[in-house]
């Protein structure tokens, strides 16, 4: 089976990868391609976060042609009341075009972080500006930095992309 995914990410490659093989218990080739999300960099909405997931699914499958899945994985922010939430949104679309979604679970960044984000800057560079990290979204992401491990960027992926290939592990429920 083989799967391109829309982004060079690490994390979001691992992630992919790792949803396939537990939803379809075999080997997945999975190759990560540079495409455009055709969103901002940082999307500040769950509707832009899944436009962005769609789109990057999308242009992966025109400019790749062959693969039996194309995936697009989005990171993103949700204003909620006063907070901040942060989620991630995956498409999978097949070689014949059913579109399968998902989302991760929402938690929300420390005062300073939020006002960062707001001020402009991306979330992981937030993250990084205040735990003094460096590239932590291609690593544990804010939630894992939050967790101290015990829940991470590519687990937050992991789930979101199960539930994306649940329309094809049950497509006779989906038809």
């Amino acid at each position: 089976m083989k799967v391109i995914v829309g982004t060079k990410n690490p994390v979001k490659i691992a992630a992919l990868k790792t949803a396939f093989e537990k939803m379809f218990k075999e080997t997945v080739s999975v190759e990560g391609v540079a495409v455009k999300s055709g969103v901002s960099d940082q999307p500040m909405s769950l509707e832009e976060t899944y436009r962005g997931a769609y789109n990057r699914a999308s242009n992966a499958k025109n400019s790749f042609p062959g693969a039996d899945y194309y995936a697009g994985l989005e990171g993103g922010c949700e204003r909620f009341h006063d907070e901040l939430g942060v989620m991630s949104c995956v498409v999978i679309i097949d070689n014949k075009g059913n579109v399968g979604k998902g989302s991760g679970g929402m938690h929300f960044v420390p005062k300073k972080v939020q006002k960062l984000v707001e001020d402009g800057y991306e979330l992981g560079v937030a993250d990084d500006m205040v735990f003094n990290m460096s590239n932590s979204k291609q690593e544990l992401g804010s939630v894992g930095i939050l967790t101290s491990g015990a829940l991470t960027r590519t687990d937050t992926f992991v789930a979101a992309s199960l539930r994306a290939l649940m329309p094809f592990k049950n497509p006779e429920y989906y038809a």
